[in-house]
């Protein structure tokens, strides 16, 4: 398949002007294997979603042409696997390149007539940059106070970067250091993000239903953990939002909701101890493989042009 020579990496440096990185960060070693290989790295992942699908090139090209109305946790099944396997897998940066291709033809007008492509440097680095915030934001509320030091956010933007260039596309629109992340993040999600169809039903269901079919688990399991798993949902995925975004588009939080999400989030920072890093590591990533086998066959396909 051709890409379009905009997509591609220079042979000595990143097109544009994006940050320069020496190298690839990525490893056993660096800190984003250590968050994206913790189990706690799950927790945020509804916010995560609901921001991409409030930025309107995303959400509409998910209402469109995912299947999101159908089956809205069919995505995030099909999707996860393969994106974590362009952290941990060898062959990452390939299949990084991979999922890019995929968004070739992934094109057309918002809601408001705005005209969009799924890789537009601006519209692809929001989709990264919600998975860069999904690894501090797990830091900062899921590990132990204070776990990152100013240094550490510093080298993990660097390995999120280096994670980014994995996929061959612009760099011009990703910011050059943390600092500059967390101004670019704050600006996007004051002005740029809308209440999207497709968020609006995520939040409803994260209050209505908790969470819906899951690869491996007998739904008559999922109907009788539905109070348990209503209650989950809501405080993850509404819970782990940047405040901000909450406030902006007035969803609904209780000061009583807020105590239990912090509770909760107590609760998890204590039992991580008690579970070994590796076997922790190795249990995520096997469920991740096993999920990516079984929705291998229904991948997403782009529409043809």
């Amino acid at each position: 398949m051709m890409v379009p020579e905009h997509l591609e990496r220079e042979p000595d440096g990143w097109v544009g002007d994006g940050p320069q990185t020496g190298g690839d960060l990525i490893g056993p070693d660096s800190l984003l294997w250590r968050i994206a290989g913790d189990t706690r790295a799950a927790l945020p992942g509804g916010s995560t979603g609901l921001l991409q699908l409030m930025y309107p090139p995303l959400g509409t090209a998910v209402a469109e042409q995912s299947g999101f109305f159908d089956d809205p946790f069919g995505r995030i099944w099909r999707s996860v696997p393969q994106i974590w396997a362009t952290i941990f897998e060898p062959d990452g940066a390939e299949r990084a390149r991979h999922i890019r291709d995929l968004h070739l033809d992934i094109r057309g007008v918002d809601s408001a007539g705005r005209r969009f492509h799924a890789l537009d440097p601006e519209t692809f680095w929001w989709a990264h940059a919600t998975f860069t915030w999904h690894m501090f934001r797990t830091a900062e509320l899921f590990f132990p106070a204070n776990a990152l030091t100013a240094a550490d956010r510093d080298r993990l933007y660097a390995e999120t970067v280096a994670w980014y260039a994995r996929y061959g596309v612009s760099m011009r629109p990703v910011p050059s250091d943390y600092a500059a992340f967390q101004d670019a993040f704050a600006a996007f999600c004051a002005e740029r993000l809308e209440m999207t169809a497709p968020a609006a039903r995520s939040i409803q269901i994260a209050r209505t239903d908790g969470i819906g079919a899951v690869p491996f688990v007998p739904s008559s399991a999922i109907r009788a953990g539905r109070p348990l798993l209503r209650r989950l949902g809501t405080l993850v995925a509404i819970g782990c939002l940047p405040a901000p975004v909450r406030e902006r588009f007035d969803i609904e939080w209780t000061a009583s909701e807020q105590r239990r999400f912090n509770r909760m989030a107590r609760t998890v920072r204590v039992s991580a101890r008690l579970v070994p890093r590796r076997l922790d590591r190795r249990v995520l990533l096997t469920q991740l493989r096993l999920i990516g086998a079984k929705t291998r066959s229904e991948r997403y396909r782009p529409a043809p042009r």
